[in-house]
């Protein structure tokens, strides 16, 4: 492993160039412990949206690049997937690209003894959020103080309440 990186920059610098030439976007990189294992989770996008023979593609083109960069000590399962119609916001780009879309916040904390807030995400600056929950009331949140920001999305599956 190269000194003062961590794997998701290293397996990020691998893979992106691929992602780049199947016209794909690399959404995120999570190297995460469930139990005993290890995943590398790379999420992609492209415009319409991600099949899974984009996913077999990626995956199977990534996983000998992998395999012969080996920026990785441990082993691990590799997953690659979209990241979703409630895709999580993580990097400033995320963010930006959504202004003036709905959002769901959890926070770590409850605040006024909620934890979950929807709204307009309605500014983006120095890892702060602005979410619009009303026509008169404006929130500034800064990121340190949240689980997650996701898309929101209110469709109805249309079954029974």
């Amino acid at each position: 492993m190269a000194k003062g990186k961590n794997t998701v920059t290293l397996v990020s610098e691998v893979v992106q160039p691929v992602a780049d030439e199947m016209g794909l976007i690399l959404w995120d990189v999570r190297f995460e412990k469930e139990g005993a294992s290890w995943y590398l989770r790379l999420f992609i996008d492209k415009e319409g949206g991600v099949t899974i023979d984009d996913c077999e593609n990626f995956s199977r083109t990534v996983d000998k690049l992998l395999d012969e960069a080996d920026p990785i000590d441990q082993s691990y399962y590799l997953e690659v997937g979209s990241p979703g119609i409630e895709r999580e916001l993580v990097k400033d780009w995320h963010f930006k690209q959504y202004i003036g879309q709905m959002v769901n916040v959890r926070f770590i904390r409850p605040v006024e003894g909620q934890k979950d807030f929807v709204g307009k995400l309605t500014a983006y600056d120095n890892n702060e959020i602005t979410l619009l929950l009303d026509e008169d009331l404006e929130m500034n949140i800064p990121l340190t103080e949240t689980a997650y920001v996701r898309l929101y999305d209110d469709f109805d599956m249309g079954g029974l309440d």
